[in-house]
């Protein structure tokens, strides 16, 4: 899979990313963190939270193999680790909390919540360090994952840099079956992800 940087290999890097970042998901409990906010400025902090996600991503890549290493951690532990997160975020987005669970944010988020866990979240950040650790070794596999990094930040970026106008255009049921949608193809992705773990272990032994 990382043999030579190709367009196929980086979007295949790049649709898992991007489906865990869930875009129109966050993009729907983002709208009700910042409703208090005019459209103008809530588009301004989408954009800087945005940004604060694509530097911590970027830094968990970098960083992430030798963290591992430092840790001993096994990319079976990982990935097993990494799905069971993923599993029970995909869960909520099937079956999301009532809206009088969720709490609105009144003040202006700074890095938390929206950077910080909704868009970098512990399973994103998960898997790209298990894509930092299969592309180890070789210059082209890097890019290939930073290519993959880029291109699903930015489909990312592109929706939710326009929250309120998608909000508006699409309306609050069709969001929510969307992020439903999404939410059962992470289940999937989240299953073998378990299924890939317990390969790894099990060849490992």
């Amino acid at each position: 899979m990382f043999d030579a940087f190709n367009f196929r290999t980086a979007f295949e890097i790049a649709l898992p990313l991007f489906l865990i970042m869930d875009p129109v998901g966050n993009a729907a409990a983002c709208l009700g963190m910042l409703r208090e906010h005019g459209e103008a400025r809530q588009r301004a902090i989408l954009r800087r939270e945005l940004l604060f996600a694509l530097g911590i991503i970027l830094g968990f890549h970098a960083l992430g193999d030798a963290l591992l290493g430092m840790l001993e951690i096994e990319q079976s532990t990982l990935r097993l680790s990494g799905g069971l997160i993923l599993f029970i975020i995909s869960m909520k987005m099937v079956f999301p909390p009532q809206e009088g669970d969720t709490e609105a944010v009144a003040h202006d988020p700074f890095i938390v919540p929206i950077a910080v866990p909704l868009i970098a979240g512990p399973s994103l950040l998960a898997a790209v360090m298990v894509f930092a650790r299969q592309a180890q070794g070789g210059m082209m596999a890097q890019v290939n994952v930073l290519a993959g990094i880029l291109m699903a930040w930015t489909a990312t970026a592109a929706i939710m840099a326009f929250t309120p106008d998608i909000a508006r255009l699409l309306g609050p049921r069709t969001m929510r079956a969307m992020e439903r949608l999404m939410g059962l193809v992470l289940i999937m992705m989240a299953v073998q992800m378990l299924e890939n773990g317990i390969r790894l272990f099990v060849t490992s032994l």
